[in-house]
């Protein structure tokens, strides 16, 4: 059955299905006259809810965010000099990430957040965000490639940290680095599962060093929000740990862990729930766009959240589960909001939204209300669209018309790519990105 059959009879209630149904047999009814009737596009399901399965039930290992499948149609394509996987294959073997002469750099505390009250010593997080890009990106050359060089020179970054990291310090920020860094370790080592030069001891060192340092902050974050009001921190700290929790789930194959991000996702108090990240949907003139919880704030973190959960529906479609189609693709709407507002330039509509946090007195005393969208780091760029859009008209063949704006981020970064192409911050290490590569599709 496929991924999109299975979503569909899982997730959505008999009687919508048979109303779906019942469309698509009216629809597809012979015209008078004898002429042949011109084909209806089968509806794409309307994802209500999406359910846990029993902690019993294995997690997929069929490579975290990417599958053979991928891998396949890349390496036919890049056969052919076919663009645009010719240029992404060539962003990335250019990338000094993706080196085999790569050597890791770890660091017993990993502090984000130092020269605090809570970490006297400085940042050192900027090792962590390096050694994760390179792994990924060793390991996709290994992927595609076929050369072992390079599945030898990631494992050998995820071993050295696994041996030399004990835990992660500093102030409220150890939670931004549990959340990015850890996601990003994870999905590399459950990419690298397989790989015969991977010790089976070593390996499980490593799933063990990824729950014990990363997954319990990550839970303890996101259950405790360091003794905050739940709405206090933005969704991108939810979003970026709950990546975490759901990488490190598969990775270490704990269905339990896995599920609760997946609970999280809907139900969960904090900004990271799907419909508090995304807080309001349009309709009318404006039906096909969503408001983000950051967009008051400013674009860079707006389109932050747009990343992390653009890298949260590819974890869990992976598993079966669809955060793309969540709430008849209320994802989508946000991509076409984020996009309108900072590749267009287009004015979008903002319905006033308000937060309370923590403040000097009391738990959750401040109030702040945003009336209109900030143009506050407009144009930010990040290499995030390929996912979204190719899911949305190749996989789901969702009309372009309901995919422009997120068609012209695309086109913008042509070809995208990873940590070490966007400068030497941090912001340039917060997705993956190589998207270009990795998810275009005929």
């Amino acid at each position: 059955m496929k991924k999109e059959q299975f979503n569909f009879y899982r997730l959505v209630a008999p009687t919508l299905i048979l109303g779906v149904f019942g469309l698509v047999i009216a629809c597809s009814s012979p015209s008078s006259g004898g002429d042949t009737p011109t084909p209806t596009p089968t509806p794409t399901p309307i994802v209500l809810a999406i359910n846990t399965l029993d902690p019993s039930v294995p997690m997929k290992h069929i490579g975290a965010i990417h599958t053979e499948e991928d891998y396949a149609r890349i390496r036919a394509k890049i056969a052919v000099q076919a663009e645009p996987w010719t240029s992404g294959w060539n962003k990335l073997i250019a990338n000094s990430h993706a080196q085999s002469t790569y050597t890791a750099s770890p660091v017993a505390t990993l502090i984000r957040g130092g020269s605090s009250a809570e970490e006297p010593l400085p940042d050192n997080y900027s090792r962590a965000m390096n050694d994760a890009a390179a792994a990924y990106q060793l390991t996709l050359r290994w992927r595609i490639s076929g050369d072992a060089i390079y599945a030898q020179t990631a494992v050998n970054i995820l071993n050295a940290w696994a041996k030399t990291c004990t835990r992660i310090s500093g102030d409220s920020n150890t939670a931004l680095a549990a959340g990015i860094y850890g996601s990003q370790f994870a999905i590399a080592g459950e990419m690298l599962r397989g790989y015969p030069g991977w010790n089976p001891t070593d390996f499980a060192a490593y799933q063990k060093w990824m729950k014990d340092v990363f997954y319990n902050l990550n839970k303890a974050f996101l259950e405790t929000h360091w003794g905050t009001c739940q709405s206090h921190y933005w969704a991108n700290w939810d979003l970026a740990n709950l990546n975490s929790v759901l990488a490190i789930g598969i990775l270490t194959d704990d269905r339990t862990i896995y599920n609760y991000a997946i609970n999280y996702l809907q139900k969960g108090n904090g900004n990271g729930n799907w419909y508090k990240a995304i807080n309001h949907v349009f309709d009318g003139d404006d039906a096909g766009l969503a408001q983000l919880q950051e967009s008051g704030r400013d674009q860079g973190h707006a389109t932050l959240c747009i990343a992390l959960m653009g890298q949260i529906c590819q974890l869990t479609w992976n598993q079966g589960d669809d955060f793309y189609g969540l709430d008849n693709n209320r994802f989508l709407k946000a991509c076409e909001y984020a996009a309108k507002y900072n590749i267009a330039r287009l004015n979008v509509p903002f319905f006033e939204y308000t937060r309370n946090y923590k403040d000097a007195w009391s738990a959750c005393g401040g109030v702040e209300t945003h009336t209109q969208i900030s143009d506050a780091a407009r144009g930010s760029f990040r290499p995030m669209w390929s996912a979204p859009y190719f899911h949305y008209t190749k996989i789901k063949n969702i009309s372009e018309s309901l995919t422009k704006y997120t068609k012209m981020g695309l086109m913008s970064s042509l070809p995208e790519g990873g940590g070490g192409d966007y400068g030497p911050n941090s912001g340039g290490f917060d997705q993956l990105g190589f998207g270009t590569l990795l998810y275009t599709r005929d």
